[in-house]
């Protein structure tokens, strides 16, 4: 296709997305759920699954695969911007006094799951077609572990937000646990892709790449970007911040460890000042609005829910789902009771950190590109994202409704009392 032709396919492509978005956003809001999660569902809806299911002539016409790379690449835009947002709200919402409570949560939402994901691989490996071709078995079993390990840090701190709830126990524990977990997870998959390189050149590339720009972080990263923010001019302030960003996100692409990182990692060391709020402010509603839609289209039109179709892949992906809740959920609610929380307390957390939302999708479509993910793990795993992510605000409805045992709570730094 001629450069020519795709501008007029991408042009209508992208409206269909953003209305089509829309719309299942404002019928998902009916029930509570956040826009994140209807985008998340808008972009399955218009793969293989149902529109290329229902109408595969309008699907192709829509999405000829030479748009593909376009919407692959628009959409990284969206990322790199979105992962620097949430960067800035971790460090915006890092807590000292549950450091201990939070580490111990964090510490059980990332292990169990970890371990329960690799253990069902290796248990199953050769029964299910989930490995990609070539990739050692210990490297797919990694993978699954990493992905179900991860919480969406950025959805959970939108519910809390939304809910009102940013200054309860709860709330707290959940950001704190939440950012730790994040943070470990994406230090796991650099682990796991620096291994599926297979090759000792890469790795050693990767793993010098990441010392270096942590030492450049460490040491000059609060300096330069408090420069930045103390140009006078707001438009040569946003300039310089998106050109850093895409500096930084083509570093870590070229060495392996993907511009997600790298833009999580910048906003991580951004100062804290009106100034940087009112660049994220700008930045992130256009990402939120215009490209991350374009990312889930191009996560759900490689999502084949037909080939759950093949018994042996529905059942793992159904002790997927399992596994995923009573690891993450289950485990975090244990590890906040042995901390002696509430139950009302560790619910709520467990409920929240389980969500995986955008940060599974992100891992998926980065185990994809490096080839160490295949088409049916691809849907297994875009099913636990959507079913665990669809369930965080049901959930948290259910366990605050009158009838249960609740918490009341009035800040972060009040005590909570139990009430009936």
């Amino acid at each position: 296709m001629k450069p020519t032709e795709l501008a007029p396919r991408f042009f209508i492509a992208v409206a269909v997305i953003l209305l089509f978005c829309k719309l299942v956003s404002w019928l998902l809001a009916k029930i509570g759920q956040p826009a994140v999660v209807s985008e998340m569902l808008a972009g399955v809806l218009l793969g293989p699954s149902l529109l290329g299911l229902l109408f595969p002539g309008a699907q192709a016409a829509l999405f000829p695969p030479a748009l593909l790379p376009i919407l692959y690449v628009v959409g990284q835009v969206g990322l790199v911007l979105f992962m620097f947002q949430a960067g800035y709200a971790f460090k915006a919402h890092r807590t000292t006094n549950l450091a201990g409570t939070a580490g111990v949560v964090s510490l059980a939402g990332v292990t169990a799951p970890l371990v329960l994901g690799i253990l069902l691989v290796l248990v199953t490996s050769g029964a299910v077609p989930i490995q990609a071709d070539g990739v050692p078995v210990g490297i797919s079993a990694a993978f699954v572990g990493v992905a179900l390990a991860i919480t969406a840090f950025p959805m959970l701190a939108r519910i809390i937000t939304e809910r009102g709830q940013a200054g309860t126990r709860h709330g707290s524990l959940a950001l704190a646990s939440g950012a730790i977990d994040d943070l470990v997870a994406w230090i796991l998959l650099a682990v796991v892709l620096a291994f599926a390189s297979g090759k000792v050149g890469p790795a050693f590339v990767t793993a010098g790449g990441a010392i270096l720009f942590g030492l450049v972080l460490w040491l000059g990263g609060g300096r330069i970007t408090a420069r930045l923010m103390a140009v006078a001019d707001e438009r040569v302030r946003l300039l310089a911040t998106v050109t850093l960003l895409f500096l930084v996100a083509w570093y870590t692409d070229e060495i392996g460890l993907y511009a997600v990182f790298g833009a999580f990692a910048v906003g991580v060391v951004m100062p804290t000042s009106e100034r940087t709020d009112k660049v994220v402010d700008t930045l992130t509603p256009i990402a939120a609005t215009v490209f991350l839609p374009l990312f889930f289209t191009y996560s759900g039109l490689r999502t084949e829910f037909g080939l759950l179709g093949n018994p042996s892949v529905l059942l793992f992906a159904a002790a997927c789902v399992a596994l995923a809740i009573a690891g993450k959920f289950g485990a975090c609610w244990a590890a906040a009771r042995l901390r002696g929380e509430p139950n009302g307390v560790a619910l709520r957390v467990g409920a929240l950190m389980n969500a995986r939302g955008l940060m599974q999708l992100i891992a998926l479509n980065v185990g994809l590109e490096a080839g160490i993910v295949n088409s049916s793990l691809f849907t297994v795993l875009v099913l636990v994202a959507l079913i665990t992510t669809l369930m965080t605000t049901p959930l948290l409805s259910w366990i605050e409704r009158p009838s249960a045992t609740s918490v009341e709570e009035t800040s972060f730094t009040g005590h909570a009392t139990q009430s009936i």
